[in-house]
């Protein structure tokens, strides 16, 4: 689950579970109480990768950075199951959709909503507040306080499921068929 590369190694915070089936490679540093789940890929093989403290990356989520380069990702974000990001910012707060994409360069705003199976272009920026879909991404509206409200729920709910997990771990059952 946790490898080093090209002499380096990644860096776990504090109440952060990282499932036993993701692989975190190079340099990672990743804050206290993230939930990182089953299935993920977080490269930090030729670039860096950064996420903040409280932040959740979902089941089969992949996370890289182009060489030499580096992919922050904010506090209390959300990444969204399936959702594939390179990006060289994803800022405090904001929610990247299940199967979007965030591509090579691109700077995700605070508290942004990326709708599922949006597209996000290379070196494309996405201002702050605003919810963007489609392919490329464009505005579809702004934030609304109904937003904030479901996604911090949304947000503790994995940071629960991080310290549920540390907590009980998972075991393994065996089935007859």
């Amino acid at each position: 689950m946790f490898y080093s590369f090209d002499g380096r190694q990644p860096e776990i915070g504090k109440d952060t579970y990282v499932s036993e089936h993701a692989l975190v490679i190079g340099n990672v540093k990743i804050g206290d109480n993230c939930y990182i789940g089953h299935g993920v890929i977080i490269r930090g093989d030729y670039g860096s990768i950064e996420i903040g403290s409280g932040t959740a990356v979902e089941e089969g989520v992949i996370i890289h950075a182009p060489p030499k380069q580096a992919c922050k990702i904010g506090k209390h974000v959300t990444l969204g199951h399936g959702a594939v990001i390179h990006s060289q910012s994803v800022d405090d707060y904001a929610v990247i959709g299940m199967g979007a994409i965030t591509s090579i360069r691109s700077k995700i705003g605070r508290w942004t909503i990326v709708a599922e199976g949006a597209i996000v272009k290379m070196e494309q920026a996405i201002p702050d507040e605003v919810v963007v879909a489609g392919n490329p991404a464009k505005v579809a509206r702004k934030l609304a306080e109904k937003d904030i409200e479901h996604w911090t729920w949304g947000k503790q709910l994995y940071v629960d499921l991080a310290k549920k997990y540390l907590a009980e771990g998972m075991h393994e059952v065996k089935i007859n068929f």
